[in-house]
């Protein structure tokens, strides 16, 4: 007899409940190992690595385990992939797309325990685009969800997480100041209205030696805790969660939060950003200005704006 040799593919969208001693990839690889075993007439054979993805979106290619699956399909181990149900592979049709010309490539089916469906045959394939187009269509709907339910946070001043900035640390998923940190963002609000430049500005921080703010990354690896760069400078004195505010998408709403920099400091800051930004587009205090910056637009009534190139040293 021969021997079909069949990985099984488990996934799960989200970290929670992984912990458990029986999880929910253990209940998927249990259905799919119990499925292999009645099919042992046939020579169906499990493999004994494990093609597991935990909290991993099935809308995305970038998932380790998937990877390893599809390199020992090219190699020739795996000969038929066993999943529970088949969104578990993917929620993708383009992506599902992908999967199955590899396996067809090499010769290779999947098969799903709890849908009875086989990618070897016409009907087969045609069911499961069907099946994945709803998958598909549930995610986009997900994800519509999630995005209209921030903006409705932010709306109401909530803080919706991500990085937390210098100057707060998060409580009960909310900003409050962290006093020292916040000293640091003053002065740097403060010297920018002093100077005007964040290049001086920079030079100034660097030379007495403050860093970003330090956090701890994935893995307990800590970020951050480095030199101030230009980027970054301009991320602060342009981020409205100092002024006690919550922007998103363009609009900007009063924050739960208390604010760092008072609104006169804010207000002086914007201005002289707004006033750089504008000298920067008119190339005001270049070594070779151009005269006629700002006053020429093409028939749109787009400004036009000057560029030049150099050649052996030469403007």
């Amino acid at each position: 007899m021969t021997r079909v040799a069949c990985a099984i593919y488990t996934r799960k969208s989200s970290e929670e409940g992984l912990e458990k001693e029986f999880n929910s990839l253990d209940a998927q690889r249990e259905a799919c190992a119990a499925y292999i075993t009645s099919q042992k007439h046939a020579g169906w054979t499990a493999v004994r690595d494990l093609y597991d993805d935990g909290g991993l979106s099935g809308g995305t290619m970038e998932r380790p385990a998937l990877k390893r699956l599809l390199a020992d399909i090219k190699s020739s181990k795996v000969q038929i992939v066993v999943v529970y149900k088949v969104d578990r592979l993917t929620r993708s049709l383009s992506d599902f797309a992908k999967i199955v010309d590899v396996l067809d490539a090499h010769g290779a089916s999947f098969v799903s325990v709890t849908q009875q469906f086989n990618t070897t045959t016409s009907m087969g394939r045609l069911t499961l685009n069907m099946l994945l187009s709803f998958a598909q269509f549930e995610r986009e709907i997900a994800g519509e969800r999630i995005r209209d339910k921030i903006a409705a946070s932010k709306a109401k001043g909530m803080w919706m997480g991500g990085n937390i900035p210098l100057g707060y640390d998060a409580r009960d998923r909310k900003l409050v100041i962290n006093e020292s940190e916040a000293k640091t963002v003053r002065m740097i609000f403060r010297r920018y209205a002093e100077l005007a430049s964040v290049t001086l500005l920079q030079e100034e921080l660097d030379r007495q030696g403050i860093r970003s703010k330090q956090r701890e990354g994935a893995g307990g690896r800590l970020a951050g805790g480095r030199p101030f760069s230009r980027g970054i400078l301009y991320l602060i004195l342009q981020n409205h969660l100092y002024h006690g505010e919550v922007e998103h998408k363009g609009n900007v709403y009063p924050g739960q939060h208390e604010a760092i920099v008072d609104a006169d400091l804010w207000s002086v800051v914007q201005d002289k950003l707004a006033a750089n930004r504008k000298a920067r587009e008119l190339a005001v205090g270049a070594k070779a200005p151009s005269l006629l910056s700002g006053l020429i637009f093409d028939g749109d009534g787009n400004r036009m704006t000057p560029t030049h190139a150099n050649k052996s040293g030469r403007r």
